[in-house]
C-alpha cells in the first residue's frame, strides 16, 4: 500500500485538507488502518475505493458560536482528506470500517491469492 496523498495532483476546484495521521498494521490475514479524525461525524465520512484506489475525505463543523471572534486559529481548514495506491495483494471488495472517537478503523483482508496456505505432501 503506497500513501498518494502528497504525491497526487488535486484538480484545482478542490478545497485544502488536512492530513490525517494514520497508523497502518499488517499481519497475515491483511491490514489495518487507523485514521486520526476527530470531530467527524459518520454522516459526513466519506469512503472511496476505485480500482487500487483508496480515498478517506471527512468534514468537520468549524462554526463558532455567534458574537464570538477568534484571536487565533490552529485549524482552518475543515476537511480531512488521505489518498493511498492498494496493493494487489488486497481485496478491495472486502475492505470494512468503524468510527469510534473520532479514530477510523478500516480493514482490509488479503486477496484468497495472498493468503498463507498450507502445501500438502504427499509420500510415494
Amino acid at each position: 500500500m503506497t500513501d498518494n496523498t502528497a504525491v497526487k495532483k488535486t484538480p484545482a476546484k478542490e478545497e485544502p485538507a488536512l492530513l490525517p495521521p494514520v497508523d497502518v498494521i499488517e499481519d497475515s490475514s491483511g491490514i489495518t488502518l487507523f485514521a486520526d479524525m476527530p470531530g467527524v461525524p459518520k454522516d459526513k465520512l466519506h469512503l472511496h475505493v476505485e480500482a487500487d484506489t483508496l480515498t478517506i475525505e471527512g468534514e468537520i463543523d468549524l462554526e463558532r458560536p455567534e458574537g464570538i471572534v477568534a484571536s487565533h486559529i490552529e485549524v482552518g481548514v475543515p476537511r480531512y482528506r488521505r489518498v493511498f495506491t492498494l496493493s494487489k495483494e488486497l481485496d478491495s471488495t472486502q475492505v470494512s470500517a468503524e468510527l469510534s472517537q473520532g479514530v477510523l478503523k478500516l480493514s482490509i483482508p488479503k486477496a484468497e491469492h495472498a493468503q498463507p496456505r498450507k502445501v500438502e505432501v504427499k509420500v510415494m
